[in-house]
């Protein structure tokens, strides 16, 4: 688990020297893939299945950490942890013995982990696929290396961690976490007090009826697209794709988005005010919104596009100017729009 741990940090260090990390964090994943999944297009699959339930009460924690296979976590009635497991493999069966399913409990807690046998891991063509059920109040931590994660109707706080494979969460209110290395992070109802942080290296960012205090998005080569949203803070950072806000902004917020190549975009709804500040290297900045640019209102549809070499940065107000919008981008458009 240590290259997953080592992956899943570098997100906020690769925005910094893009080229030059994408290379490694390809060549980290394809080595997850290589252990992982050597040999298993090879003769019959092979299976061994795993069940258990472990009694934890409506508020406890449950982590999963697996190496190579899916995770798919619901949240359901109850106090149990229904733990479902299937060993793959194809070739050898003998190989299916090299992995064990730990599962460590006590008051209030449940680790459930691929165990393999030392010295054999590297060789060994097994991959794990779990399917878990909790109690819906229960808080989750789950960490592939290469599988997808998939989360739904889990009320309790969840961090959903992958180095290769999407992470998905479905009707989880409190997602504190989510990120994935090399593939998709897929977001959707969630209402959480605190602070929510979504990335990925190679992939997209998507989040859909969002109510949080903060959101920190991040992604080297992917889009980030968050609707139906209302925050009070926003930092989003992109190497190579386009942002999308739509939604709602808070009086007295502050939201920051930098790109290098991709178009800005906040489709806001019935907002009071903010104070804009926008630069493109090259691109538009187009709104839709009466602003006040340089003292003078803008009247004129013509006054709402700036082009040109002395047009590529602005600052304008719209309405009360309560919340700030801070726009960079390097190669693309900026638009605000009206939803």
């Amino acid at each position: 688990m240590l290259l997953a741990a080592l992956a899943a940090g570098a997100v906020p260090a690769l925005a910094q020297d893009a080229p030059q990390h994408i290379v490694v964090v390809q060549q980290m994943v394809r080595a997850a893939r290589t252990a992982a999944y050597q040999g298993r297009d090879r003769g019959p699959e092979q299976t061994d299945r795993f069940s258990r339930k472990v009694k934890l009460g409506r508020d406890g924690r449950v982590s999963i950490g697996n190496i190579s296979g899916e995770i798919v976590v619901t949240g359901g009635s109850g106090d149990e942890v229904s733990i479902d497991a299937v060993k793959r493999t194809r070739g050898d069966q003998s190989q299916l013995a090299n992995v064990r399913i730990v599962v460590d409990d006590r008051a209030g807690r449940v680790d459930v982990r691929s165990e393999y046998e030392v010295g054999r891991s590297r060789n060994n063509n097994v991959s794990v696929d779990y399917t878990v059920t909790v109690p819906s109040g229960a808080s989750v931590e789950l960490k592939s290396v290469s599988g997808s994660i998939k989360v739904t109707g889990v009320r309790g706080a969840v961090r959903a961690e992958s180095v290769s494979g999407d992470v998905t969460t479905t009707d989880t209110p409190k997602v504190e976490l989510a990120k994935s290395v090399s593939g998709d992070v897929t977001l959707s109802g969630i209402q959480i007090d605190g602070d929510l942080s979504a990335s990925s290296v190679s992939g997209s960012v998507r989040a859909k009826g969002v109510k949080a205090h903060s959101l920190d998005l991040g992604s080297v080569s992917g889009d980030l697209t968050v609707s139906d949203v209302t925050c009070d803070r926003l930092n989003a950072k992109s190497v190579s794709g386009a942002f999308e806000y739509s939604g709602a902004i808070a009086r007295g917020g502050v939201y920051e988005v930098n790109l290098h190549s991709g178009t800005a975009r906040f489709v806001l709804a019935n907002p009071t005010g903010f104070e804009l500040t926008a630069n493109t290297f090259s691109g538009n900045i187009r709104s839709d919104l009466p602003l006040t640019i340089g003292g003078d209102q803008d009247r004129g549809r013509d006054n709402r596009t700036h082009r040109g070499p002395d047009n590529r940065a602005i600052r304008a107000t719209f309405g009360d100017g309560s919340a700030t919008l801070t726009v960079h981008t390097f190669s693309g458009d900026i638009v605000i729009a009206r939803r």
